[in-house]
C-alpha cells in the first residue's frame, strides 16, 4: 500500500483497524520474551495502539514508527503528554518520558536514529504490507533493530476471499522470512470469532522469534 492509503484512512478516521483495548495476545504473551523491566520495546506502524501505554504501565520504554501524524497526535493526545518534537534525519522524532516515536516512512528510519532496542513487537505492521513488499520490510526491520527478538502476530486466511489489507501471511512465509536469522516459534494459533471483518474464517497466530 503506498502512504496515500494510510493517509486517507486516519484523515477520514477509517480505522476499523484501532481496537480500544490492548491485545489480549499480547497481554497472554509478552513475558515470552523474557525482558526485564526498562527494556525498550519497538512497535512498527503503531498508530494510536493502546498496546503503547499497556507497554508503558507495565515498566517498560516503548518506541513507535507510524506514518500518519493525526494518529501520533492523537496517540500523545490520548496518553496526557506533550510531546518534543524534533527532526531526526527523514522523520520526525516525537518524544515523551519512556516514549519515542518517529513520524514518516518507517523505510526511512535508521538503526542509528532509532536507537537501541531489546524487542520488537509487530501486531499490525507486516501484515499491513502486500506480498511484494514484505521481504523489503522484514530486511529493514532486522537490520534497523540489530535482530532484535520479535513477539509477532499474524493473520492467515484464504487472501482469495477478502482482499488485505491486513494481508494474509502464512506459517510458510513467516518461516521464509525469519528463519535465517532467527530461531522461529509459533507459540498460539486461535480462531478469529466471527471472521475476519465478519467476511471469512481466519487464524491469528503468534510466533516468538529469537535471535540465532
Amino acid at each position: 500500500m503506498d502512504a496515500s492509503f494510510w493517509h486517507q484512512r486516519w484523515e477520514k478516521n477509517e480505522i476499523a483497524f484501532h481496537v480500544s483495548k490492548a491485545n489480549p495476545l499480547l497481554v497472554k504473551h509478552f513475558n515470552e520474551l523474557s525482558l526485564a523491566k526498562g527494556s525498550r520495546i519497538f512497535v512498527p506502524l503503531c498508530g494510536k495502539t493502546l498496546d503503547i501505554p499497556w507497554l508503558l504501565s507495565n515498566g517498560y520504554r516503548v518506541a513507535g514508527a507510524e506514518l500518519s501524524q493525526i494518529a501520533i497526535e492523537q496517540l500523545f493526545m490520548e496518553l496526557g503528554v506533550q510531546p518534543e518534537i524534533s527532526a531526526a534525519g527523514a522523520v520526525e522524532q516525537w518524544s515523551a518520558h519512556n516514549l519515542d516515536i518517529f513520524v514518516g516512512d518507517i523505510f526511512a528510519l535508521s538503526r542509528k536514529i532509532l536507537g537501541r532496542v531489546e524487542a520488537v513487537y509487530d501486531r499490525a505492521a507486516l501484515v499491513a504490507f502486500p506480498e511484494h513488499m514484505r521481504k523489503r520490510y522484514t530486511a529493514h526491520l532486522t537490520e534497523i533493530t540489530g535482530k532484535a527478538s520479535q513477539l509477532l502476530i499474524c493473520y492467515e486466511y484464504d487472501q482469495s476471499l477478502m482482499g488485505g489489507p491486513p494481508f494474509s501471511v502464512s506459517n510458510d512465509e513467516v518461516k521464509r522470512q525469519y528463519a535465517l536469522t532467527y530461531d522461529v516459534t509459533l507459540i498460539a494459533s486461535t480462531e478469529v470469532s466471527g471472521g475476519l471483518k465478519g467476511k471469512c474464517p481466519a487464524k491469528e497466530n503468534v510466533w516468538l522469534l529469537k535471535n540465532k
